[in-house]
């Protein structure tokens, strides 16, 4: 009698799925089904962000129970770092990029020789922003419309935060490079261990509980800086373990100077596309900032809210991104474009329930962190102003990070220019200064802004010249 071979072809289910993911998958994700594909992604990467977004908001709970002084001062100099953010983000798209096309051509020597560069670019970049934040921290708040009180008080919390600056850019970028292999699970775990350390620390430091000095708003930015430095002790022993689905050897720890010119080139557009981006919000801040302190405190609150849900949508956007890589280097542009139609969907979905969400409940969820009347009713409407923006947010974060993931980091860079500086900025002006909406047109600005980004993005997409990148 001839045996017959059963091959079992059903479909994993949502459960095994979902633990695959958070363990770690062997995927090649230029095979079989995209739904599972951006699942199998997704998932590790909007865990990764729910974490980010909860220590954002635990953080700047305890922050305000300092007052608003302290709200301010964090607020001020996290748009201060923005242009820190902004150049990790570009040089980690750059990565990603590389790093996902290398993928998909199955060459995993080049993946490590990668992930090298963007270190060592990192390092270089962040002992002088080190350096430049530690002495000049105070002039940064007041250049920043910061009061002298804000600058007294805030100081130290500014000075530190910017001596972190390696921590910021190795947990950036070897995350990055993680998730363009397709490990997102180790890049999850990176961050949630980071916060984690964050969210158990920062409070004890703030307030001086038990063994651990008082340091105010100060102790925020140390626990910070604590707990990103024992993530990046984390990811650089997955890159070296062989634990991880990129290993970097012995070999590949050196300079490689065509591969880091390469990267530098790829991501210059893609940090003056992020330099654009910060820029305009820091121009936002700052005419925020012409009210007063509860306005800028009112500002930091509900943005970091609206972060709460933006965060893990923007793992939706990285999950596209390295789709879009990885098959454009493996010969299937179709399928990398049927990716980010379905990716910006599920995304949709997800920012429209939260976005109704909070602009029903966007007063209780503002009395969580503050009753203070000059600051909560301008946040809550602030938040409920914003988040009529997330169906725009939804669909012009994954397409301009599908640009970013196909190479093609000029045309969000371009996008941004026309949208938030000729666009949002003197919207901002306007309705904030000569109209009767004050502090409120500039959340109307920051969702018109947007929404234009979202439908010029889209036009540009479907006339697919970003497949055609050579990276």
């Amino acid at each position: 009698m001839s045996s017959i071979n059963i091959v079992d072809t059903r479909v994993p289910g949502f459960w095994s799925s979902l633990r695959e993911a958070i363990v770690g998958s062997s995927q090649d994700f230029t095979e079989g089904s995209i739904g599972r594909a951006i699942a199998l992604l997704a998932i590790p990467m909007v865990l990764e962000m729910c974490m980010e977004s909860l220590f954002g908001i635990v953080d700047v709970f305890w922050v305000a129970h300092l007052g608003a002084d302290a709200i301010t001062t964090v607020g001020l100099t996290e748009t201060c770092m923005t242009v820190l953010y902004c150049i990790a983000l570009g040089l980690g798209m750059g990565a990603t990029a590389l790093v996902a096309r290398r993928t998909g051509e199955k060459d995993e020597r080049a993946v490590g020789v990668v992930a090298v560069q963007a270190i060592l670019i990192g390092l270089v970049i962040a002992a002088l922003s080190a350096a430049l934040g530690y002495v000049f921290a105070a002039d940064l708040l007041r250049l920043m419309g910061g009061s002298d009180d804000v600058v007294r008080i805030g100081s130290g919390y500014t000075r530190m935060m910017f001596a972190g600056s390696a921590t910021i850019f190795l947990l950036f970028l070897i995350n990055a490079v993680f998730r363009g292999a397709g490990d997102a699970a180790t890049a999850m775990r990176a961050l949630w261990i980071a916060n984690i350390v964050n969210i158990l620390i920062n409070p004890c430091l703030i307030f001086g509980v038990g063994p651990f000095p008082h340091l105010g708003v100060t102790g925020s930015a140390v626990g910070t800086t604590i707990g990103r430095g024992i993530g990046v002790v984390f990811q650089l022993w997955m890159l070296t373990s062989g634990r991880s689905r990129l290993a970097v050897g012995a070999r590949q720890i050196r300079l490689n100077l065509a591969v880091m010119l390469r990267l530098i080139r790829l991501s210059l557009s893609a940090v003056f596309q992020y330099l654009v981006q910060m820029a305009s919000w820091i121009g936002i801040v700052r005419i925020m900032a012409s009210f007063g302190s509860a306005a800028v405190a009112a500002n930091t609150l509900a943005i970091r809210v609206i972060i709460f849900a933006l965060l893990p949508s923007w793992g939706m956007s990285n999950a596209a991104a390295t789709l879009v890589g990885q098959n454009l280097g493996a010969g299937k542009p179709k399928r990398a474009e049927q990716s980010v139609w379905r990716t910006g969907f599920y995304n949709m979905l997800f920012l429209g329930g939260v976005g109704l969400i909070f602009i029903v409940f966007a007063n209780p969820i503002i009395g969580l962190f503050t009753n203070d009347p000059s600051v909560a009713p301008l946040a809550a409407q602030g938040l409920r102003i914003l988040s009529y923006g997330y169906l725009s947010y939804a669909w012009g974060m994954v397409v301009t990070g599908s640009f970013n993931g196909a190479g093609d980091t000029l045309t969000p860079t371009l996008l941004n220019l026309l949208c938030f500086w000729m666009c949002q900025i003197p919207i901002a002006w306007t309705l904030a200064f000569h109209t009767n909406l004050g502090p409120r047109g500039i959340f109307f600005a920051v969702i018109t802004g947007d929404t234009l980004l979202a439908v010029t993005s889209i036009l540009l997409f479907r006339r697919g010249t970003w497949k055609k990148t050579v990276v």
